[in-house]
């Protein structure tokens, strides 16, 4: 029974909500989930209802919820000093402090972080950084940006744009001519079954190679890419993938961007994805784990060839044009703090390893052997299992059937939050790293008696 009618009212009336079918909503004939309070892994809805979060919010609570430590932390901030911007050489402690944690966690070649609210701004800052260091070395032509199909970068007009999911391009004049694709490293619906995972490499980045020479390496700034393709169905890349990959961005002069806005802060059980697949960006973007979605922040952390020239640009030009009022706000600083220390506290990044590898097993066990899982996927607390009609001859459901989200759906009603990913039938896991085993064990049955009730 809702214990606020009134608060329902105004959800359908007032509330704008993001991905949302918005006349649905606005009918009554999809649900609303009014979230109330929660702890560890659990949320609890305004009725009192528990469910197990094993998506951590938006893959983005990555010390699990109820954390005093950061609710103190941002309570102290407010107190103290609750906002004063960036602009022209200010600073506050929190934001100072937490630049240099992230680069004593980034890699070793990077140089400054610049601190934004999301990932979605946190790339356009990188775009606009990329075509300015072009400019300033003389190369007004090389502006083009690289993504792949099924990268998810944002969901603005340039981030939109890398963004490689038609549902962010349809209707919205996107994706902007600057930005191109290439092919997804989606090994398992490669067009050529018989491929193996070297040859499918090999195929990417023939793919790739044939893309630049279309294009002409002199317009192509850079390639963004995600170390795992995270919305575009949590995939993790084939053998081989990025060392062949950074191998051709070098020989044409092409900047890498790495989007760790999901991987960043421990999630594959490394640091930075960049660290777990051996990259060496010119930009890491930097988000939902940097403060466990506590409060907003983002960051573009920076490299020490692209500083050099941002500051020679500096040099020759005054004051770089770029910058949002809430950059390095004091509060999101003071949760980044908080929570990169927790981090290191808790030893979160060896146990979100350590049980992504249990709770994947403890997929397989359950799900393994069923006629309609194709694949189960995943590393670290990120992984996927895919949905087929036909196992044996990967045979995928009529997109109408809306297969994935009817798991979904009957997940939510065994007590779980799982998450249907857009352009497939792909039930997504990505839990905090608080989870425990008897969880992963809970959500692993939860998720195959769901999907024996959807399809048998």
């Amino acid at each position: 029974m809702l214990t606020n009618d009134q608060l329902a009212k105004w959800d359908r009336e007032s509330f704008f909500h993001p991905s949302t079918h918005l006349a649905q909503h606005a009918r009554g004939e999809t649900p609303s989930r009014i979230i109330k309070t929660a702890q560890g892994s659990t949320i609890v809805d305004r009725d009192g209802r528990e469910l197990l979060d094993a998506f951590a919010g938006l893959y983005c609570v990555n010390v699990g919820y109820g954390r005093p430590e950061i609710a103190e932390a941002i309570a102290e901030q407010a107190k103290e000093l609750a906002y004063y911007h960036a602009y022209v050489g200010h600073g506050t402690e929190a934001s100072i402090t937490l630049a240099q944690m992230v680069l004593d966690r980034a890699p070793s070649h990077m140089s400054k972080v610049y601190f934004g609210l999301s990932g979605s701004d946190a790339n356009e800052t990188n775009i606009k950084l990329i075509w300015y260091y072009n400019n300033i070395l003389g190369r007004p032509e090389k502006k083009k940006i690289i993504s792949r199909w099924r990268g998810y970068h944002g969901s603005g007009l340039m981030t939109g744009s890398l963004t490689g999911l038609g549902l962010f391009h349809k209707k919205f004049d996107l994706p902007l001519a600057q930005v191109i694709h290439t092919e997804a490293p989606y090994y398992y619906r490669r067009a050529d079954t018989a491929q193996s995972e070297a040859e499918f490499t090999a195929h990417c980045v023939a793919e790739l190679e044939a893309l630049i020479a279309r294009e002409g390496a002199e317009t192509i700034a850079a390639f963004i890419g995600e170390p795992v393709l995270g919305t575009g169905g949590i995939v993790p890349p084939p053998a081989g993938y990025w060392e062949a990959i950074q191998a051709v961005l070098e020989k044409h002069d092409i900047l890498l961007v790495a989007d760790e806005v999901v991987t960043g802060f421990g999630r594959l059980g490394s640091m930075f994805g960049s660290d777990h697949y051996g990259l060496k960006p010119d930009l890491i973007t930097i988000a939902k784990g940097l403060t466990s979605a506590y409060a907003p922040l983002s960051g573009s952390i920076v490299g020490d060839r692209m500083w050099k020239v941002l500051e020679q640009g500096t040099d020759e030009n005054g004051p770089i044009g770029h910058g949002w009022t809430y950059s390095a706000h004091p509060i999101g600083a003071a949760a980044g703090v908080a929570n990169l220390k927790l981090i290191d506290e808790l030893n979160l990044v060896e146990q979100a390893g350590k049980v992504g590898a249990y709770f994947q097993g403890a997929l397989r066990d359950a799900l393994g052997d069923h006629a309609n899982v194709g694949e189960i996927r995943g590393e670290g607390l990120m992984c996927a299992v895919e949905f087929v009609e036909d196992r044996d001859a990967r045979a995928f459901f009529d997109p109408a059937r809306k297969v994935g989200p009817a798991i979904a759906t009957a997940l939510a009603g065994e007590g779980v939050i799982g998450r249907a990913m857009p352009e497939g039938d792909i039930l997504g896991f990505a839990p905090p790293f608080c989870l425990t085993e008897a969880e992963a064990d809970r959500i692993a049955a939860a998720t195959a008696k769901s999907v024996a009730a959807v399809l048998g």
